[in-house]
């Protein structure tokens, strides 16, 4: 019997990734909580494909051995489908990072030889990729007195810049809390920590893009040195994952930053409800408006002042007939992850997007066929 790819939540970064699952050789079902509004959207965007009504109980009964669970779903609710899958001997996929909740349950997930891929998204998920490769296309050039600056920064925002410098693609809430948590880069060859992102704030050009953006660390840089396979004897003069702003965002939102200065890190999601809410009606895409999104990924090594090796990924596009930008690049590589799932190419365990090159290759190659331009250096 054929394994079955099911994905949960259809919102509106799901769309692309669906409509490629749905035109595949795998079944394939949709769960999400209102299936005939689901049915009448997919519809909408020339996709047929079959929807169930999303209830736990039913989904646990309709999840056999082998097949793949993909969760689209808030990040709270990833830990309960990694369960089920668990119950059910099947694999699980999610665009998010890796939980210490869902790493808990490695020891389950071995013993019963499983995927949980996690972290092949946009960011987290294809700047891991451009990562992986940077490193190893280094790593041949490698000379003991480089100095290495590594530098990864993403970003959403409108194609048409607004007063605002922003548009909401994803929960506003989770935007604003992503601002409430401490940060850690490392910056002239020392670590560097920031008790809120914004703080660390500073003008940034990316390779292959003539504009100035805003850029400010993204969680904790720190533990994606070893993730990403940098040597322990590579000397490191920078190393920062970040997020990308619209030039003038920090004084945009100088008064939501205040307000989000001002709460209180544990009950943050409740102080923040309200702003959100209102950010959120404010600040929405109308429907058929474009939004952009830039990453870009660099690897350089430099001996004294002298560069001696430099390497770059870049994808700067907009939303267009597809799909938006953000929807695009978050759902089709969890589509591809969820095939490469079923075609075995993932070993047993927790883990985050692929890091061997001829996965990697076919990744960005199915997502150039999609017609995502990628510009690589």
């Amino acid at each position: 019997m054929q394994q079955t790819i099911h994905w949960l939540g259809a919102g509106l970064s799901s769309t692309p990734g669906i409509r490629r699952l749905a035109q595949g050789d795998a079944p394939f079902i949709v769960w999400n909580l209102d299936r005939g509004q689901t049915i009448a959207a997919l519809a909408a965007a020339g996709v047929t494909t079959e929807v169930r009504e999303f209830e736990f109980p039913v989904l646990r009964d309709a999840v056999a051995a082998g097949d793949v669970v993909v969760s689209m779903l808030p990040a709270t609710m990833h830990l309960d489908v990694a369960r089920l899958c668990l119950d059910r001997d099947a694999h699980f996929v999610s665009s998010s990072y890796v939980s210490p909740d869902m790493l808990a349950l490695q020891g389950e997930v071995l013993e019963k030889r499983l995927c949980f891929v996690n972290e092949v998204g946009l960011d987290p998920g294809i700047d891991h990729l451009f990562t992986h490769l940077l490193v190893e296309r280094y790593r041949a050039a490698a000379h003991p007195d480089d100095r290495l600056c590594f530098r990864s920064y993403c970003g959403g925002f409108p194609r048409h810049a607004n007063d605002f410098r922003y548009k909401f693609s994803w929960s506003p809430l989770g935007t604003l809390l992503a601002l409430t948590a401490p940060v850690r880069w490392i910056e002239d060859g020392r670590e560097q920590r920031s008790a809120r992102p914004w703080k660390a704030v500073k003008p940034v050009s990316v390779t292959g893009c003539d504009e100035v953006f805003q850029a400010y660390p993204n969680r904790d840089s720190l533990p994606f040195v070893e993730q990403y396979g940098f040597d322990p004897g590579w000397r490191i003069e920078e190393f920062v994952r970040g997020t990308l702003r619209l030039d003038g965002w920090v004084q945009a939102w100088k008064q939501v930053l205040a307000q989000v200065d001002a709460a209180d890190p544990s009950r943050a999601a409740t102080e923040l409800g309200a702003l959100a809410e209102s950010l959120g009606k404010q600040y929405s895409y109308d429907p058929g408006e474009p939004d952009r999104v830039v990453l870009s990924v660099e690897l350089e090594a430099r001996r004294g002042d002298v560069p001696t090796w430099h390497g770059w990924y870049l994808i700067d596009t907009c939303g267009d007939e597809r799909g938006s930008a953000m929807a695009r690049l978050v759902s089709q590589p969890v589509s591809l992850a969820a095939d490469s799932v079923l075609a075995g190419d993932f070993a047993p365990g927790v883990q985050a997007a692929t890091a061997d090159p001829r996965l990697i290759e076919t990744w960005l190659s199915a997502l150039e066929l999609l017609g995502e331009r990628i510009v690589r250096g």
